[in-house]
């Protein structure tokens, strides 16, 4: 009984993936079904994305260029079954009629529209990695620090605006899982540092040096959580304004290696 119920199951993941190659919107061009898409994407979307789509912890899905595919096919087979090792989980139980209407909302929302680069990524380059030293805490291709979000691919991911202000505010708009924790220990000794997990019992910070702790509550006097960054806030006075629009130039070529 337990084969067959695993059988069908997997039979019905089948389908849906098969829909994803067979089949464009239905309800392409149709209002309605944005509208319908939008409310949806509000309830299940948005906690990673962003109540207007424009990132968070999951990719800003205004800039129309995803990851996982162009075609409405693509975009389908991404909500029914996930990505494999993110933080994106497969929604097949949405049902199809339903993933088509999200569909047509993220079309609605994708503006597509190609800022000008003004800068030189060649300069910006050497700009993250010697005088902004932005690879301290950020690792591009596996070089680099591991104390802020991996960049690997934040060009796929950030709008261009987005990576302006993330550099000369970086407090704007905090990415999700990065903020400040401040513990101090039973001896009084303070440990500053980006969170890594936190709950009711429990905290999880590294500290700039990539030293890792993990403390109970019970263990220590105080546990303080800011909602602000370590990366320092002076970009924008430390780096002059070509120097800003070479290392946004930089940022947007990141891609993420060809598989």
């Amino acid at each position: 009984m337990a084969d067959r119920f695993r059988s069908l199951i997997l039979v019905a993941c089948l389908q849906v993936s098969a829909l994803a190659v067979a089949q464009t919107n239905p309800f392409a061009g149709d209002p309605k079904a944005v509208e319908a898409g939008r409310g949806a994407f509000r309830v299940v979307c948005s906690p990673c994305h962003g109540i207007l789509g424009k990132g968070g912890r999951g990719p800003d899905l205004t800039i129309g260029v995803y990851m996982a595919g162009e075609s409405d096919g693509d975009l389908f087979r991404v909500i029914a079954d996930g990505v494999p090792g993110s933080e994106m989980p497969d929604y097949r139980e949405l049902g199809t009629d339903k993933i088509w209407v999200l569909i047509s909302y993220l079309r609605s929302i994708a503006e597509r529209r190609e800022a000008a680069i003004r800068g030189d990524a060649i300069a910006g380059e050497k700009v993250f990695w010697e005088k902004a030293r932005c690879g301290q805490c950020h690792q591009v291709n596996d070089r680099g620090g591991r104390l802020g979000p991996d960049l690997s691919r934040v060009g796929r991911m950030r709008s261009l605006a987005y990576l302006r202000e993330s550099i000369v505010a970086p407090n704007a708009e905090l990415a999700p899982g990065y903020s400040t924790l401040r513990i101090k220990t039973r001896e009084g000794k303070e440990i500053v540092g980006v969170q890594r997990g936190i709950d009711n019992f429990s905290a999880q910070l590294m500290d700039p040096a990539e030293n890792f702790y993990s403390f109970l509550r019970s263990e220590v006097q105080s546990i303080e959580r800011d909602f602000r960054s370590l990366m320092p806030g002076d970009y924008g006075s430390r780096l002059t304004p070509s120097e800003i629009d070479d290392l946004v130039a930089f940022l947007t070529r990141l891609r993420g290696r060809e598989r």
